[in-house]
């Protein structure tokens, strides 16, 4: 216990930068507290609508304010198996100040939940280019800030979804298998077991990068037998096993209520709109054509049955989910969330170090499943000089620690998800929100170039480094307090 605690501790040459970390999440979580408190905080009506309607911040989701105002499964259960579980303390805890109170206290309790996990992430960063690469601290401090300039990972630490909590357990199995490395020692199945629930509960797929870190410092004793069992099988099982059952106790009820009060909805419309027009036709027939009148009666049902399922194809090809929205593989529970269409060097130029990193102007912080388009591009050229600056230090940073294990094992997370979004394409029109999932990694490859660079190339590129990410930060932020307080 005292080792796992120490871990969360702060050290005297780390308060600085990590008291820094805190005030600049805490100013951004304000600045969101301030712009929907009065929107947010009431306590009477539909929960999940009051959320919905009341706060848009880019393509991010506020499930997490309905999930702590009134508890319930409301994530995807099969991508995010056990994050409802994770908030249910908060939960119970909003329900006793929402009582002492009169006001919800959903949006205060997430902002302190991401304020922390956002600190903690940006803590281990801090240790990662320190005491794993070794950097000198000035160092640590600017690629740490850069980390942070990236405008969706900045967006991440105020934004209610599962984002930020998902980049503190990356952030923290990265710098354990750093000083694994470094120690040359192998994470033992304790530790295996609790990071890989602790993160595929969040987010499954960023489980596998746990396995990936664990294979890493174990090498061939990542494959015996005791440890696949109880340290990866069981483990997997367990989470996949909670889904499932989580998905026929909770989701399964309400999506087959949803689906049978849509129906009685929709054949309720059918047989108001048959009523209307069989009143205006009824008195041109004969009643004693009763076989007529019963053949008649059912060809207008299914006109207009045809029709109303025509007019809903007709707003669905309307809608931005549909024209946002590549050719899925097929159309399986989980290929149909792939796309084999949208183009990958635009999302790459323009999604993934773009928008990731600088936000766009136009369009600003929209949601493409609303009203802004999967591509928009800068109005000047010295974006995407920033943007090359950027791409061409994260390559050099690769070449120069190509020999480091480590910076491969950090690479194996960014691969992993360049395969889900680049390549199977899964979330690919919805790209810059995924950022705090991988974007760190380009920072930890730059470390490597500082650190082979000659002393005096050195302070020019931490300079230069430090210069570039202010640039980003105040572009960001500036755009950020422009769409909360003017647009």
């Amino acid at each position: 216990m005292k080792k796992i605690l120490n871990i969360f501790r702060i050290y005297p040459g780390e308060r600085r930068e990590t008291l820094t970390a805190l005030v600049f999440f805490t100013i951004l979580n304000v600045l969101n507290l301030v712009k929907h408190w009065s929107a947010l905080t009431a306590v009477s009506g539909n929960k999940w609508t009051l959320f919905t309607k009341g706060w848009h911040l880019s393509g991010f989701d506020p499930i997490t304010y309905s999930v702590v105002t009134d508890w319930g499964i409301g994530y995807n259960i099969y991508r995010h198996p056990l994050l409802a579980y994770f908030l249910w303390p908060l939960s119970k805890l909003n329900e006793a100040l929402t009582w002492l109170t009169g006001y919800n206290c959903a949006i205060m309790l997430v902002a302190i939940l991401l304020v922390a996990c956002a600190t903690y992430a940006a803590l281990f960063i801090n240790r990662i280019h320190r005491r794993v690469i070794g950097l000198e601290r000035t160092e640590g401090a600017v690629l740490t800030l850069l980390t942070y300039s990236f405008a969706h990972v900045m967006l991440a630490s105020m934004a209610p979804d599962h984002f930020i909590m998902s980049m503190f357990c990356l952030t923290l199995t990265l710098y354990l298998c750093g000083m694994k490395l470094k120690r040359g020692s192998a994470m033992n199945m304790w530790q295996t077991i609790v990071m890989f629930i602790l993160t595929a509960g969040v987010s499954l797929n960023n489980g596998l990068k746990i396995f990936l870190a664990a294979m890493v410092t174990r090498r061939k004793r990542f494959f015996e037998w005791r440890y696949m069992l109880f340290a990866v099988i069981l483990p997997s099982a367990l989470i996949w096993g909670s889904a499932r059952w989580s998905y026929k106790q909770f989701v399964w009820p309400k999506e087959m209520a949803r689906k049978e009060n849509t129906t009685k909805a929709f054949e309720k419309r059918i047989e108001r709109n048959f009523n209307n027009i069989w009143n205006a036709e009824e008195a041109k027939w004969n009643k004693n054509d009763s076989v007529k009148i019963k053949a008649r009666q059912k060809e207008l049902r299914d006109s207009i049955r045809h029709e109303l399922m025509a007019k809903k194809a007709r707003r669905w090809r309307a809608s931005a989910a549909y024209k946002h929205s590549g050719k899925p593989m097929a159309d399986g529970e989980f290929s149909k969330w792939t796309d084999i269409t949208t183009s990958r060097w635009d999302v790459a130029v323009e999604s993934l170090f773009g928008e990731g990193i600088m936000l766009h102007e136009d369009y600003l912080l929209g949601d493409v499943l609303v009203n802004r388009p999967v591509i928009v591009r800068y109005h000047n050229w010295g974006n995407y000089i920033v943007e090359g600056l950027l791409v061409i230090l994260f390559l050099a940073g690769i070449w120069y620690g190509r020999r480091q294990l480590f910076l491969w094992t950090a690479m194996s997370f960014f691969i992993m998800d360049m395969l889900l979004h680049m390549g199977l394409g899964f979330g690919i029109n919805e790209l810059p929100i995924m950022s705090a999932h991988y974007l760190f990694v380009l920072p930890i490859a730059m470390a490597y170039l500082l650190k082979a660079s000659t002393p005096r190339w050195r302070k020019r590129l931490t300079w230069a480094t430090g210069a570039v990410a202010l640039y980003i930060t105040v572009w960001n932020i500036s755009l950020l307090v422009e769409y909360l307080f003017i647009l």
